[in-house]
Order: C-alpha cells, then structure tokens, then sequence
C-alpha cells in the first residue's frame, strides 16, 4: 500500500515523488531485489555497526524505542531504522540518535534511485538501502532495525549476522502476504533466526511457540523465551526482569499499558543476551523513564486540536490498527477514564479487520465518531457508524478529525485511533511533530 510520503524539503519531495512513481514490486515479499541494490551499493548492511533485529505483530516499535533508550542512557550512539513514519519520512531513519536531515536523505534516496530502475525495487526496499548505506558511513556503537512486514521474507532480513534477534507480540495481521492463521505467522517472524544468534521472544501459545522453536531450529538459532529463560513480572508502579543470576526492578515505563512493561522487558531481555555491548544496570532502568514512542496512547499536548474540545478534556491518540493492537488499548483506555465519558474518533485501513477491532475498543467507549483517513484507501465512515451502532454504541460521522473533535459537546477522555497515518495527520494537525 503506498504511503504517500510528502515533505516540504524541495529536494526530498523529488526523490519521494520518484519513490512513488516505483512499480508495484512493494507488495511482492522477496530478498532478490533488496540483495541486488544492496550489492550495487557495495553491501552497505555488512558494514553496519552490531544490529539489534526486532520483529512481531505489535509492540516492535516500542521494543525498539525501549532498545534505544537503554543504548543511549549508556552513553553509546545508536542507528534506528523504523516504519511506518508518522508525519515525517525523516523519522524512518535515526543516524547516531537524531533523525536524518532533509539534505542527507536526498543525497541518500537520489544515490540509491539512481542505480535501481532495472531491479524495479519497491518503496520499503529502497528505504532500507538508503537506511543501511546512512548507518554503514556513520559511525554508531549499534544499529536498531525494525521489521517492516513479516521477517524471512521482509528486505531487513538481508542482514547475516545480528547481535541479537528479538519477536515482540504475534497476531493476526497482513495476512494476504504472510498466509492465514498464528502459528503460520509465527514462523514468518522467526524467519529473521540466523546461526549462533540469540533469538529472544514473548511467551505464545503452544503452535506459535513450537513453530518459532523449529524455523530456529533449522537456522541453528537459539531460542530464549520469557517464561522460561527470562521473566517479568508488572506490579502497580514497577516492572521486575529476571534471569538466571540477574534481577532488575524498574519503574513501569512512561508509555501507557501493561503491554509496555512486557515491551521493556523484552528489550532488557534482548540486551542481556548479547555481546557486542555493555549495557549497565542503571541504563535499564533509565530506559523505562526515558523511552519515547509517538502515537501509543499519547497524551497530545495543548494544540490546535485539543483547543476544539471541552475544557477539561483530554485527547489521546494511538494506531490500534488490528485486534492485537486494540485489546491493549481497550484496558488502558479504562485505567484513564476513571468513569469519564469516552468518545472514540475512528478511522481505519480499507485492509483492516474493522469489526474486531471496533468490537475489542466498544468496551471502553460510549460514543464513536467515524472519519476517513487522509490520503489512503479507508473505510467507508459510514460502515464504521453502522458497525458502531450494531455494537449499540451511539454513533455518528464527521468528514475529518476537526469535525470529529468539534462535535464534542460534553468534557471528558477522546481517543484517536485505528490507523498509524491517521495518528501522524492528527499529529500534524495539533503540531506536535515526532523528534
């Protein structure tokens, strides 16, 4: 699906407006094209600083920002590759902490566009060459990847020999690329297991789990489950990781959600079970206090968005995009309610499972609004409504997230939710730019 990334940098429009012009490879999953460019650009992802690989239906951003923010409160640089961008196409690439700038991205998306048309690449794969040849020239003491779809078959999965391999938690999404059914995309993930690499996961049900167990098998991977090789325990104000001969009591993360201790937790699991760097103890429990990710469950700012709201108000804002993602959402919706009135701003994906999603949140809500999402193909605000009311939750449309916001007439908790490019126009529409 494009994504339709725009910018104001005259410079970086072109190569965008290049990017979209690609043929429709991107829905094509395959390494050929992604190791054909990378080989043209001398193998730029054999030179990347010790790459931590994250996968999962949900929760890999978090890990990774989670990742990050231990690196750094070590005192070490780190590489962050991620997608989908929220606002900016900048945020898909962090070089040695900050997000790439405008001229050196279009020096990068220009170099790679210049030496791809025969390979006929897709939009994600010449993002990630242009991500990997920005980390193979700058130096960094790691490199934070996030799998874009899947993971055997995703173009990260071009990297040979990680520091470390981690999947965060497994739904049920994409299925028109990955094949229907967990435990079959259970084994996509573990597609990123290579040789002698630690592959940390969650705990899963038994035919995930003993899937992951045999694609690790087979890549002579081994596994490191929570539950068993590691563990993690949430209380009210903290989060307790363990392993054998190991322990650390953190706060529970700034990020909202009990699935956020476990997020952490994952990513202390990873950082334990690795050699390239030393990490102390201390960075761990600063990553709870310091870790950033925009648009899960986000409380937004004083903006232009929330002035169109009842005083007393507060707008909150998170992707919720399929059921695996919405459940979480639902729970901690309910912890900031507090008995408030909830009205739930809606705009999903043509490709998402709207019905289970719509039904996971409608626990937690009293009203919904439907809107479409800018840009993209989405569903029809109306069949959002009809589902709504089908739910018997009072339900009606507005033509855009102002018009959502403005009809709110009582004070009280709104959510924003059911696409990441819904999150980023709101985002940009209160001004409150991802950093």
């Amino acid at each position: 699906m494009p994504d339709h990334a725009i910018s104001s940098h005259a410079a970086v429009q072109h190569q965008l407006d290049r990017l979209a012009m690609l043929s429709p490879g991107a829905d094509v999953l395959g390494l050929e094209r992604i190791a054909a460019l990378l080989a043209r650009l001398g193998d730029p992802h054999l030179s990347m600083p010790p790459v931590f690989h994250v996968a999962g239906t949900n929760g890999k951003g978090s890990t990774c920002a989670f990742l990050r923010a231990a690196i750094e409160a070590a005192g070490l640089s780190v590489h962050v590759y991620s997608s989908p961008h929220l606002v900016r196409f900048n945020e898909r690439i962090r070089v040695a902490g900050r997000l790439i700038d405008d001229e050196a991205l279009a020096d990068l998306l220009a170099e790679v566009l210049d030496i791809a048309e025969d390979i006929r690449p897709s939009f994600f794969e010449v993002t990630t060459a242009a991500a990997f040849l920005a980390f193979a020239r700058t130096p960094a003491a790691a490199t934070i990847v996030e799998v874009g779809l899947g993971g055997r078959l995703d173009a990260t999965n071009v990297i040979v020999a990680p520091a470390v391999t981690g999947i965060a938690a497994l739904g049920v999404d994409h299925e028109s690329f990955l094949g229907r059914g967990a435990v079959t995309i259970a084994g996509e993930k573990a597609g990123i297991a290579k040789a002698g690499v630690p592959l940390v996961t969650m705990n899963y049900p038994r035919g995930s789990a003993d899937r992951i167990a045999q694609v690790a098998a087979v890549a002579r991977a081994t596994v490191l489950a929570r539950g068993r090789e590691w563990h993690s325990e949430t209380a009210r104000t903290t989060m307790r990781y363990a392993d054998p001969g190991f322990s650390v009591v953190t706060h529970r993360p700034r990020l909202i959600g009990a699935h956020q201790s476990r997020n952490l937790a994952l990513a202390i699991a990873m950082l334990r079970h690795q050699g390239a760097l030393a990490v102390p103890e201390a960075a761990y429990r600063a990553a709870a206090d310091w870790a950033q990710w925009p648009a899960r469950m986000q409380r937004l700012s004083p903006g232009p968005l929330t002035t169109l709201l009842p005083d007393g108000s507060e707008l909150w804002l998170d992707g919720a995009h399929n059921p695996s993602a919405a459940a979480p959402v639902a729970r901690a919706l309910r912890g900031i309610a507090r008995g408030r009135p909830v009205t739930l701003v809606l705009g999903m994906l043509a490709n998402k499972d709207a019905p289970a999603v719509l039904r996971l949140l409608s626990s937690s809500v009293g009203r919904v609004v439907a809107v479409p999402v800018p840009g993209h193909e989405h569903h029809d605000p109306a069949a959002l409504a009809g589902l709504a009311h089908e739910l018997r939750l009072e339900a009606t449309m507005a033509d855009s997230v102002e018009a959502a916001l403005a009809c709110v007439e009582t004070a009280g908790i709104v959510l924003i939710a059911g696409s990441l490019y819904l999150a980023g126009s709101a985002l940009a529409a209160n001004e409150e730019l991802p950093t």
